[in-house]
């Protein structure tokens, strides 16, 4: 047991590391498919020309993101969480502006960019090495 004394702290360390990047994937998963589920809903409600609630789901689903950007920032590349708020606003004017089509692209993006930043933080071998 003496022998394995030294080895128990960097153990610990490494199953904290473990058991946090498990759990930051089952979150980043959790959150981004509510999300992506929310902006569907939003361009559904687009193409039915009910624009008011369109964008009444984009600007929930946008505060629900906005609540997040603290820790966002602090696990994933700045650089996607970045264009992800781009797209967010992008989306925002669109639906402002009542442009169909342009209003459905933008979040068909932003859906793939949700997607990708879950992919991201996914606990993988791919994303391991």
């Amino acid at each position: 047991m003496r022998k394995l004394r030294p080895y128990l702290p960097p153990l610990a360390v490494l199953l904290a590391i473990l058991g946090f990047s498990i759990w930051n994937s089952a979150v980043m998963t959790d959150w981004t498919d509510r999300w992506r589920d929310q902006l569907q809903q939003a361009e559904r409600l687009a193409q039915a020309e009910e624009w008011s609630a369109a964008a009444e789901m984009l600007s929930a689903t946008y505060t629900d993101w906005d609540s997040r950007q603290t820790y966002l920032h602090i696990v994933s590349d700045h650089a996607v969480v970045d264009d992800a708020e781009a797209m967010f606003r992008r989306a925002q004017a669109f639906a402002a502006v009542q442009e169909d089509a342009e209003f459905r692209a933008e979040v068909a993006d932003l859906r793939d960019q949700l997607r990708l930043l879950a992919e991201m933080e996914r606990f993988n071998l791919k994303n391991v090495l």
